[in-house]
């Protein structure tokens, strides 16, 4: 057996792995379709739908759909769980409009970006190798529930709380990362249409407070949702803040600036600017650009 494949059965195995142990300790004060926990169904739902698109996107050794799928299982098991949850009240209708509005918006800006761009490289090689292909879809439906939890743990609450400060602090901070990682992925796509700009690194407007502005805006709205998500967290539901935590790791650790930072060495690095720009900025938290 490849190392490849060795790691890819890994990869899969973990994958499922962390999704059940999450799937349990949601479970606990959720409501329930017969005897099964709506929470641990809305991980099934989230696996499941990765397994039914990797088989066309294989098949078409294709990509393009990976992110619109990614976005789609976040509407999918949202609304799974609010159809499937009783009494739904102000802060689970709140949580399930926020996450809607995310996915729909973030997907949609994903999709347009791989068609234009007539792929994503991350999967140049990947995507010719069933186990190494299927493993991404595995990672992305843990991805999916891993983020969601703290949603989706309001929705299916079987305890209901008065809306409170909680909720609306945690808006105004999921306002907050929402408005920075739309206007940093504006201000990119804008620096990238101009034709002046090709070969360029991007490091105006938000990129020149920040080198990844965009996952730092990420990181803050999910924090957002944590923080509405507190008064009804108790016994295991407190795993549910694994939510946030995740999505900072994934993105600063793992797929998100460690590869985008690899790639613009590579292409950058030699450059004085490029060199001063990494000097001056800050890799996540924004800070105003230093006068020198």
């Amino acid at each position: 057996m490849s190392n490849w494949n060795r790691t890819s059965i890994i990869g899969i195995v973990a994958s499922l792995g962390i999704g059940v142990l999450i799937a349990l300790a949601g479970s606990q004060g959720s409501v329930k379709q017969g005897d099964i926990a709506v929470f641990a169904l809305c991980g099934i739902i989230a696996f499941v739908i990765q397994w039914v698109a990797f088989v066309p996107s294989y098949a078409n050794r294709t990509e393009h759909y990976y992110d619109l799928t990614g976005s789609i299982t976040y509407l999918t098991v949202t609304a799974f769980a609010v159809a499937a949850s009783d009494d739904l009240d102000a802060r689970g209708v709140l949580v399930a409009a926020l996450v809607a509005v995310w996915a729909m918006r973030l997907g949609s800006f994903l999709f347009a970006r791989v068609k234009r761009d007539g792929g994503d490289g991350r999967f140049d090689k990947i995507k010719h190798d069933a186990l190494r292909f299927f493993m991404m879809w595995c990672v992305q439906g843990l991805w999916v529930f891993l983020t969601v939890a703290c949603a989706i743990s309001v929705i299916t609450s079987a305890e209901r709380k008065d809306f409170g400060v909680f909720a609306v602090v945690g808006l105004l901070v999921w306002l907050a990362g929402f408005g920075i990682e739309v206007a940093a992925d504006q201000q990119k796509s804008a620096f990238r249409a101009d034709p002046a700009n090709k070969g360029r690194f991007i490091n105006v407007g938000l990129w020149a407070w920040s080198r990844h502005p965009n996952y730092f805006g990420e990181i803050v709205l999910w924090t957002g949702v944590a923080i509405i998500a507190l008064p009804i967290l108790s016994g295991w539901r407190w795993v549910m803040l694994i939510s946030p935590v995740f999505v900072y790791v994934l993105l600063t650790r793992v797929s998100g600036v460690p590869l985008l930072e690899a790639r613009a060495n590579k292409k950058w690095g030699d450059e004085p600017a490029y060199q001063k720009y990494k000097r001056q900025t800050p890799s996540l938290v924004l800070r105003p650009p230093r006068n020198q």
